[in-house]
């Protein structure tokens, strides 16, 4: 895996196929699919720096893909995401209850999910499936999904045609990853951290009452 999705096949895969890479990358890993559809995206902002590809048509394509793939994702949750949900759960002995829990969780913060997810590793290949599994609202996931998509879109492009003229490209993706992961991790303890402090007022009065 790691030859087949190495930093020069990308690169060979946006020369050979231009805006479609870039586009069909990023819905992917959208839409499910563990593709590096966020260094695929770097590498066409990358190209078009260098005057190989054009600014625009990139960034077209990373929108529209990251729109259209988040939209398959929410829809493959909505149409059987919680039943293979369940299925995992008990793969790994976690109960129905907890998994609804944490599916209040996760629809308390699905919009900020979906609209900030794009910047977090694994939330931006999963955010979409999982506003489908809690049932956001479709018109509300579309419009905060296709505003994460231009904010992300633009944000990586652009990244990637300004500063890439001044930084190899190996350190702007490995950059662009750290912040990813650590983008990740901060989302995970804004939901964490908030539910612990609230299991642990409850705790109390749980005991008080039996």
């Amino acid at each position: 895996m790691s030859e087949l999705f190495s930093l020069e096949t990308i690169e060979q895969l946006a020369r050979d196929y231009g805006y479609w890479a870039v586009f069909f990358g990023i819905s992917l890993e959208n839409a499910g699919v563990p593709l590096p559809g966020e260094t695929i995206t770097l590498v066409g902002g990358f190209l078009a720096g260098s005057g190989e590809l054009n600014y625009g048509l990139v960034l077209a394509s990373a929108i529209g893909g990251a729109i259209l793939g988040d939209n398959f994702g929410y829809w493959l949750g909505v149409w059987g995401g919680w039943p293979l949900l369940k299925q995992v759960g008990r793969l790994f002995r976690i109960s129905d209850d907890r998994l609804l829990d944490l599916k209040g969780q996760f629809a308390r913060n699905a919009p900020r999910a979906v609209f900030f997810g794009r910047f977090a590793t694994l939330l931006r290949i999963f955010a979409g499936p999982l506003a489908g599994i809690v049932e956001m609202p479709y018109p509300k996931f579309f419009a905060y999904n296709a505003a994460g998509a231009i904010l992300w879109a633009t944000t990586m492009v652009s990244l990637a045609f300004f500063v890439g003229r001044v930084v190899p490209l190996a350190e702007l993706v490995s950059h662009v990853a750290k912040f990813g992961i650590a983008a990740l991790l901060l989302f995970v303890a804004a939901v964490a951290v908030p539910h612990f402090f609230k299991m642990q007022i409850e705790k109390p009065s749980e005991e008080a009452g039996s």
